[in-house]
C-alpha cells in the first residue's frame, strides 16, 4: 500500500546525515531539530503556532484538553473514520456524538451535524478523510451560530487546501480553532516512527497546549496545568525536516496516480471513483473506490491473490463498535456510512507508483469487476 523503502532510497543521504547529526548532538528530546521543524511547518501551513507532540492521537486529545471542556459535554464527529478520533473524546469523559457522512466525499454530513446539536454540544471534530477537506465553511457557520469549538482532524490531509466562497484559502488544519495531524510513517508527511502536531492561530490556546505536552510545565519542575508526556523526539523531527520541502511534490505524485486510476475506471458502471469537492484540493492519502455490484469482498481477495495490496477503510462504523455503541443511535441516521462499509476499497497509493504498476492494478480490477 505504501512504498516507504522506495521513497527512502531517494532521500537516503539527506536522511542519514540528519539522523547522525542528532545522534552526535545527543539532544534527543525537544532539541534544536524539533524547534526548527516547528518553525518550518508554521511557515508552510501559514499558521501562527505549531506544537509538535508524540503522535496524532495525542495531538487530538491534547487539543481537546486545551479547550477546557467538562465531563459530559458533547462532541460531534464523523461515524466513518478511524477510532482515534472518537477514543480521545471518550478518554476525556466527554460524550461522543457520531453522525453520518456524505456518500460522495466521505466527509462529515452538514445536515447531520445540525440535527445532532443539543444544549450540551460544545465542539465539532470534522475529519478530513482520505485527503480532502470537509465542508469547513459550513462547519464554521454552525459553530459560530451555536458557540462551538472546531477541532480539525487533519491526519490524512496535510498539504490539502480549502478555498472559501470569497476566494481566500487556508491549509487543512488551520481553519478551525485548532487542528491536529499525525506523522505516522504512511502519512503524506510521515516520519520513521510516531509523531504528531497541533496547529492554532490562538496564542492563548497555544500557550496552554505547550505546557500540556510537557507535563504541564512552562518552567522545569513548576506544573501550572495538568499535562501529559507527549513530545516529538529530535530524530523524527530531523527526518520530517528533510521531507517537509518535498511534501507538495509527494502530493502531486499521488494526484497524478489518482488521475490515472480515475481515468482507467471512468467507464466502469460498477465502480464509483473518488469525488473531489469543489472547495478543496485532494492529496489522496487514500484512493478509495465504491464497488456497486456486490463484489467488493471478492475483489479484495482477488487483488491479494494477484499480489496487489488493498484495504477496506473502514469495515465497521464507529457507532457499531462495541466500545462506542450507544442506545441513542438509530441506524436510519447512518444511511451513507452503512452503505460505504460494504462498498469501499482502497488501492495502493504512494509516491513511488509507476505506470506499469498502475496499469496492472487497474486492469486487474476492471477485468474482475466486468467478468
Amino acid at each position: 500500500m505504501v512504498d516507504l523503502k522506495g521513497q527512502y532510497t531517494k532521500i537516503e543521504k539527506q536522511i542519514d546525515e540528519k539522523v547522525l547529526e542528532v545522534l552526535k548532538s545527543t539532544a534527543y528530546i525537544n532539541g534544536p531539530e524539533v524547534h526548527a521543524f516547528q518553525k518550518e511547518l508554521e511557515e508552510y501551513l501559514g499558521v501562527k503556532n505549531v506544537i509538535p507532540c508524540a503522535n496524532g492521537t495525542d495531538a487530538l486529545q491534547i487539543a481537546i484538553m486545551g479547550l477546557g471542556l467538562k465531563p459530559g459535554d458533547e462532541v460531534i464527529t464523523a461515524d466513518f473514520t478511524f477510532a482515534a478520533t472518537v477514543e480521545v473524546i471518550g478518554l476525556l469523559n466527554l460524550t461522543p456524538v457520531l453522525v453520518d457522512v456524505e456518500k460522495d466525499s466521505f466527509n462529515i454530513n452538514i445536515d447531520a451535524i445540525k440535527k445532532a446539536i443539543t444544549p450540551k454540544t460544545k465542539a465539532i471534530v470534522p475529519v478530513h478523510l482520505y485527503g480532502q477537506c470537509a465542508n469547513m465553511e459550513a462547519v464554521l457557520e454552525i459553530a459560530k451560530e451555536h458557540n462551538l469549538f472546531v477541532i480539525e482532524d487533519t491526519a490524512q490531509a496535510i498539504g490539502s487546501s480549502y478555498t472559501f466562497k470569497d476566494g481566500s484559502s487556508k491549509k487543512a488544519g488551520t481553519i478551525g480553532h485548532v487542528g491536529t495531524t499525525s506523522f505516522f510513517p504512511s502519512k503524506n508527511l510521515g516520519c520513521y516512527g510516531d509523531g504528531g502536531a497541533i496547529f492554532t492561530n490562538d496564542d492563548d490556546l497555544a500557550h496552554i497546549i505547550r505546557g500540556m505536552v510537557n507535563h504541564g510545565m512552562y518552567k522545569r519542575y513548576y506544573h501550572d496545568v495538568v499535562g501529559v508526556n507527549s513530545r516529538l523526539d529530535s530524530i523524527q523531527a530531523a527526518i520530517l525536516r528533510v521531507k517537509l520541502p518535498l511534501l507538495n511534490g509527494y502530493c502531486e505524485a499521488r494526484q497524478k496516480s489518482a488521475a490515472f486510476y480515475t481515468n482507467a475506471f471512468s467507464s466502469n458502471k460498477n465502480i464509483v471513483t473518488p469525488a473531489v469537492s469543489d472547495y478543496t484540493t485532494h492529496v489522496f492519502h487514500q484512493y478509495t473506490l465504491q464497488i456497486l455490484n456486490g463484489k467488493r469482498d471478492e475483489l479484495h481477495q482477488h487483488l491479494l491473490d494477484n499480489g496487489i495490496p488493498n484495504a477496506i477503510y473502514y469495515p465497521v462504523p464507529l457507532h457499531s463498535q462495541k466500545a462506542y455503541a450507544d442506545e441513542r443511535y438509530n441506524e436510519a441516521d447512518f444511511v451513507a456510512t452503512n452503505e460505504l462499509k460494504n462498498t469501499v476499497i482502497s488501492l495502493p497509493m504512494h509516491t513511488e507508483l509507476d505506470k506499469e504498476q498502475l496499469e496492472f492494478i487497474t486492469k486487474t480490477v476492471n477485468d474482475f469487476i466486468n467478468k
